[in-house]
């Protein structure tokens, strides 16, 4: 069956098999499309996000776009070493993936200090310091950050 082509199952019932730029995720044991994925709810103040009924911090709004994602790449690869180094067994190397994480949350805004209670000199100050220290400690390992070239040579 094509991706797109309408087809009846056993039951008689139509079916369209989703194109593969459709499907977002698959959570739960159900797949979520793209049309169906929606940002957080937010609280009415902005400074929580509402999920599964459950609040979080919200990432700093004054953060740049750009920045805010190259400090979400640094986040994930981060993440990715927690259950690499807890999977191996490595207290050592856990701790220091978890310590990048703490890092990329608190530039995020996500922890440490509230950024609403922040100036803007601090806010900007917390971001471009973490993000320098984030970019540094990850030139060790792959000669550069999270989504460079670099890693994406290696990873070909």
């Amino acid at each position: 069956m094509e991706r797109g082509e309408r087809q009846s199952d056993a039951s008689g019932v139509e079916r369209v098999k989703p194109r593969a730029a459709e499907l977002r995720a698959l959570r739960g044991g159900r797949i979520v499309r793209m049309e169906e994925r929606r940002p957080p709810e937010r609280t009415p103040d902005g400074h929580f996000v509402v999920i599964k009924g459950r609040k979080w911090r919200a990432t700093d709004p004054s953060v740049p776009e750009e920045s805010a994602a190259r400090l979400r790449r640094h986040l994930m690869a981060a993440r990715r070493a927690v259950r690499s180094a807890t999977t191996a067994g490595d207290p050592d190397a856990e701790r220091a993936a978890r310590a990048r994480v703490n890092r990329a949350k608190t530039a995020l805004g996500e922890r440490g200090t509230p950024w609403w209670d922040q100036t803007e000199g601090e806010r900007r100050r917390r971001w471009e310091q973490g993000l320098a220290r984030l970019d540094a400690d990850a030139e060790p390992e792959s000669g550069s950050g999270p989504g460079s070239e670099a890693e994406s040579d290696s990873r070909s």
